[in-house]
């Protein structure tokens, strides 16, 4: 019962880890420009954009643990991860796209045109990646895979709100669109930065 209870608070712990202090967005900058063109996409619904990237991250997790297990003895395996972890992120795409039409059929097609974007993006592989060259275990690899996919669909909704805010009339023309998102994007990171407890070096 103890260790049910130790790998089931892990796991929350490294969820809660990469919605706040490792956000995907704010902390390590993975997939800026596929959260800006969300932002700017009204036909996108962000909550089932986000869904489907919590289900692909958590198919996608343990396949990719697995591979990491397989490869650790390898000297080239740095070379070939990147590619194997894609092909996990392939694979989870099948799983999830079976499962929508076993269970939505009438709602699968409107997810299958978000389904792509949630897969096949740097936010999944960087998340993989991380949790491979981090040496997470089983546990601690599903919690911060299901963490990321929530705090990045967080980091869309936040902006998303920041840039409705921003549309007005005291900001220069010159700034208007793409820079102050930017410039939004850039100091989140930094109020988010500072939660992994770094302090800026004097001297």
């Amino acid at each position: 019962m103890m260790e049910v209870i130790k790998a089931c608070s892990t796991f929350f712990l490294y969820a809660v880890t990469a919605v706040f202090a490792e956000n995907a967005v704010f902390g390590r900058a993975m997939g800026v420009s596929r959260l800006v063109k969300l932002v700017e996409d009204s036909t996108v619904d962000t909550l089932t954009f986000g869904g489907l990237l919590c289900l692909i991250q958590l198919v996608a997790a343990p396949l990719s643990f697995w591979v990491n297990l397989l490869l650790t003895p390898l000297s080239w395996r740095n070379a070939v991860r990147p590619f194997l972890f894609i092909l996990c992120s392939t694979v989870a795409f099948f799983v999830v796209l079976g499962v929508l039409l076993l269970i939505w059929k009438e709602k699968a097609r409107r997810m299958l045109a978000v389904l792509p974007m949630a897969t096949f993006n740097t936010a999944v592989l960087g998340v993989l990646l991380i949790a491979a060259t981090e040496s997470f275990n089983l546990v601690q690899t599903m919690g911060f895979a299901l963490g990321s996919g929530v705090g990045y669909t967080a980091a869309v909704v936040v902006v998303s709100e920041g840039q409705r805010r921003m549309r007005q009339d005291m900001i220069p023309g010159s700034f208007k669109g793409l820079p102050v998102t930017l410039i939004y994007i850039g100091i989140l990171a930094l109020a988010i930065y500072g939660f992994t407890g770094h302090r800026i070096s004097i001297g």
